[in-house]
């Protein structure tokens, strides 16, 4: 049974949403607005998801897993590496509609 939310349902303990709720999502953390997702910006999207603590360690590392050209941000063109890792790892499923 889904639970509906405001962005996002929760299927047997995992939220779902679209591919586009996540960039919405995600958009929120751009403090800077510039369109990409630093590490720190990353970080806090994580402790928002998680509800907890979470390192710039660790969030460098999700960032250097996820960040194709390596620039040290994640972008537009990189958002479904991002995904890739928010459902292996954040207990998030997203829908490829």
């Amino acid at each position: 049974m889904a639970i509906k939310t405001r962005t996002y349902s929760v299927v047997d303990g995992k939220r779902q949403m679209t591919i586009d709720e996540f960039k919405r999502w995600l958009k929120k953390f751009d403090d800077d607005k510039d369109g990409r997702i630093s590490r720190d910006e990353l970080a806090d999207a994580i402790r928002v998801s998680r509800g907890g603590w979470f390192t710039g360690r660790k969030s460098k590392r999700i960032i250097g897993s996820v960040d194709a050209d390596r620039n040290g941000f994640i972008d537009d063109n990189e958002i479904k590496n991002l995904a890739e890792f928010a459902e292996k790892y954040l207990n998030i499923k997203i829908l490829y509609l």
